[in-house]
Parts: C-alpha cells; structure tokens; sequence
C-alpha cells in the first residue's frame, strides 16, 4: 500500500467510507483500495475513538458490501 493521496483524496476517501451506501467497492475502483486497505488508513488518518466509532458502525453492514445490496448505487462509479 505504496500509495499517496492529497488532502481531497484523503477527505473524499473518509466521507465516502463513513456514508452507509457506499459499497467498498466504489471506493476500489476510484481509488484503488481494498477494504482492508481502507481500514488500515482510516485507523492511520483518524483519532482512535473516532476510528472504533467508524468501525462499530461499518461492521457486518450489509450496504458496505455490493454482493450484498438489494439496489444498485448510482452516485460513484463503479463497474456495476
């Protein structure tokens, strides 16, 4: 995870992992990281409680996996 992101990337990749309907696969096909890379830097990026907070409220979503939605996202692209 060699990757660098400007402060709008960083900001755009946090807003778009705490909304509840945007499937971590959006976020790899815009970004390019996979959920556990997305977790590895939201615990890098945030404040630790602000990161428990985030990952009490993600886990074992079903609107942050696409396999598992029952409609398909319209806002960020995406090979769907």
């Amino acid at each position: 995870m060699c990757k660098f992101f400007d402060v709008d990337d960083k900001s755009r990749i946090i807003q778009m992992a705490w909304q509840d309907r945007t499937p971590f696969e959006s976020i790899k096909y815009n970004y390019g990281l996979t959920q556990n890379e997305v977790q590895k830097l939201m615990r890098l990026w945030m404040k630790p409680s602000s990161f428990k907070m985030w990952r009490k409220r993600v886990k074992n979503r079903n609107t942050k996996h696409l396999k598992k939605l029952s409609f398909k996202p319209i806002r960020f692209k995406g090979p769907w």
